[in-house]
This record gives structure tokens, C-alpha cells and sequence, in this order.
């Protein structure tokens, strides 16, 4: 899944969005991206303008901390 974020700054206030799009839907959170990046070129107060992804069917929790005795991964291979 896609989420775009975006922050609407008016007056000193921030108001912070987001928009949901499903795993599919790539493109469109791109192109979503690009209308609100358009509108701020254009001298509209957004900020912050960010997507994030996360995919739905992950089996375990993300991150390196979780690995087996046999994990040995090295930077560099002697």
C-alpha cells in the first residue's frame, strides 16, 4: 500500500493530510504526488510533500534486528 502525505501551511498553521492507495495503485499515488507538487510551484502553501509504501502480505515484522545464528553477512569479503 501507498500513503502520500503532504502539510498545508495557511495563515502559520500547518494542517498535515494523507491520501491511502492500494498496492496497486502506484501510478496514481505518483501521480497525485506530482498534482499537489504542481499546485505548490504554483504558490499554494503545501510542504512536506512525501509517499511512504509498506506492503500488506509481509510475513514477519520489517527490520534487521530479527535474524537467524546463520545470518554472516559481512561488508567486506575477505
Amino acid at each position: 500500500m501507498y500513503m502520500v502525505y503532504w502539510t498545508v501551511v495557511e495563515d502559520e498553521r500547518c494542517t498535515p493530510h494523507q491520501k491511502l492507495f492500494e498496492t496497486s495503485d502506484m501510478v496514481q499515488a505518483m501521480q497525485h504526488m506530482e498534482t499537489l507538487r504542481r499546485r505548490q510551484r504554483e504558490g499554494e502553501g503545501l510542504r512536506f510533500i512525501t509517499m511512504a509504501s509498506e506492503h500488506p502480505d509481509l510475513v514477519g515484522h520489517p527490520g534487521v534486528d530479527v535474524t537467524g545464528a546463520d545470518y554472516n553477512w559481512k561488508k567486506r569479503r575477505r
